[in-house]
């Protein structure tokens, strides 16, 4: 075999362990990508079995508190008892805590079915199947930007959340928006004219991030006619209520107060305390019970964490489903 020859030979089986070595690092890569997508999404499965093994205990803890505090859901009852650390399976740990949703400012409070007896819109004419017109509730919206006002966030975003909402076209004055605002914004959209589903639409009505990490811990996204619970809302929000600066002072006292008596403040002494514009109003939307409750669940499997947020709605009879899940952020 000649020298040129010889060489040709060379180069051809250095190429062809070179192609060989290429080829097997593939098939180990995909091997392994495969195998870390198998763990990723038995992983997933596992925690999400897990937190729901945490929806179990919230209704089996909040069905308890019903039926020995039927007219009292306060935070020094059982259910507002954080849970775990616990480590449920081997490298598995799960911890879970209850908060009311009913103790906060109602975002779609701000508004009310129309009063009977003006024109009616034809059947199917209003969006996401709502059978009245919803119109601004004008004591509710006060109360809303007493909140905004006691937080210092500007209370202009009372209006642009009214106009959200309402299913009319025309903005409110002064502060208001609706489509013709939002459609010059980058990205362009319109409003919904529905009530909030997450109190994250603040973000798309414009507020900066920083007046929303404020307001977040005080408000959420509940049917329109949910009661306000007294026993669990924080200061700030009783002194909107209430029209009085009074609860939000000390909130460690506040705090202190509530594990002491079974509901702080109690119902005759909250009303008795509220300014006289709201007299007539504040009775009828105010309350010691809850029906909706948030459930935080973080499961730690290994080095991954997992976090469930579920909204839970107990019912009259006491019956607890969940009726809206979250993976990640609230």
């Amino acid at each position: 075999m000649s020298a040129r020859q010889h060489g040709i030979a060379m180069l051809t089986a250095i190429i062809l362990v070179a192609i060989a070595a290429i080829v097997a690092t593939a098939i180990a890569w995909q091997s392994q990508l495969a195998a870390r997508r198998g763990i990723a999404v038995f992983t997933v499965a596992q925690s999400l079995a897990l937190a729901e093994g945490a929806e179990a205990l919230a209704a089996y803890a909040l069905r308890s508190n019903r039926q020995n505090n039927p007219q009292i859901v306060a935070p020094n009852q059982d259910w507002a008892k954080p849970y775990g650390p616990v480590e449920i399976d081997a490298g598995a740990t799960l911890e879970a805590s209850l908060e009311d949703q009913a103790g906060k400012f109602n975002l779609n409070g701000v508004v009310m079915p129309a009063p009977t007896g003006g024109p009616q819109p034809p059947v199917g004419a209003l969006p996401g199947g709502i059978s009245a017109p919803l119109v601004e509730d004008r004591d509710a919206v006060a109360q809303f930007e007493a909140l905004l006002a006691g937080l210092n966030i500007d209370a202009a975003y009372a209006a642009r959340l009214v106009d959200w909402i309402d299913t009319d076209d025309q903005p409110t004055f002064p502060g208001g928006a609706e489509d013709g605002f939002y459609l010059s914004q980058q990205p362009p959209h319109r409003v919904p004219n529905l009530p909030l589903t997450s109190i994250s639409e603040l973000l798309s009505m414009g507020m900066d991030r920083a007046s929303y990490e404020k307001l977040a811990p005080f408000v959420t996204a509940l049917p329109p006619d949910t009661k306000l619970n007294i026993c669990t809302a924080p200061g700030e929000v009783l002194d909107a209520i209430s029209g009085q600066r009074s609860y939000g002072l000390d909130p460690k006292q506040l705090a202190q107060q509530r594990q002491q008596f079974n509901c702080y403040p109690d119902r005759a002494a909250f009303l008795a305390g509220v300014s006289s514009q709201w007299k007539s109003y504040v009775p009828n939307h105010v309350d010691t019970r809850s029906s909706f409750f948030r459930l935080r669940t973080w499961i730690t499997i290994g080095t991954t964490r997992f976090t469930l947020y579920s909204l839970i709605k107990q019912d009259p009879s006491g019956q607890i489903r969940p009726i809206l899940r979250t993976f990640g952020t609230e």
